[in-house]
């Protein structure tokens, strides 16, 4: 059963460019790979592009079962989606989603080269749940963890 996307769910997979994809691969180990191309598809489904992702690909078309986490690395707060993957490789269905990508997508970290789409992967989140970090338990507020985050990025760069 489908699980209807809140509109906080939805802000922060649209503010965040990058989410981390868990599937299992043939012989029973997890494997995690970032995608910077996630995006809520509608109420119910995400979706990303498999631009360089054989390894998920492969695990999904054996096993579609799949957990997607997006974080907000600045106030350390967001949502791990649960859900089961189809992966769309052409017909109406990959017309529709790379018509939603051409209007939605933001191309940010490309170099200016046009990236090759080999399909789409589209999720029906069945469990969508919150993460909060262990920073919230000694009684930090959203701004003071933000503003300790910003702090430390800055100084790295």
């Amino acid at each position: 059963m489908a699980v209807a996307l809140t509109n906080d769910m939805k802000r922060v997979v649209a503010e965040q460019r990058l989410a981390f994809v868990a599937t299992v691969c043939p012989d029973g180990t997890p494997n995690l790979s970032p995608k910077g191309t996630i995006a809520v598809f509608d109420d119910e489904h995400l979706v990303f592009a498999d631009i360089r992702s054989p390894a998920t690909i492969r695990n999904l078309e054996k096993n579609p079962a799949t957990e997607i986490n997006v974080v907000d690395q600045f106030c350390r707060k967001g949502y791990r989606f649960k859900g089961t993957a189809e992966i769309v490789r052409d017909g109406e269905r990959y017309r529709e989603i790379q018509l939603f990508y051409g209007k939605k997508w933001v191309d940010v970290g490309k170099g200016g080269r046009e990236l090759k789409i080999h399909c789409f992967v589209l999720i029906k989140v069945e469990e969508a749940l919150p993460l909060v970090s262990p920073s919230y338990d000694g009684g930090g507020d959203e701004k003071q963890i933000r503003r300790e985050w910003v702090e430390y990025f800055d100084k790295l760069g």
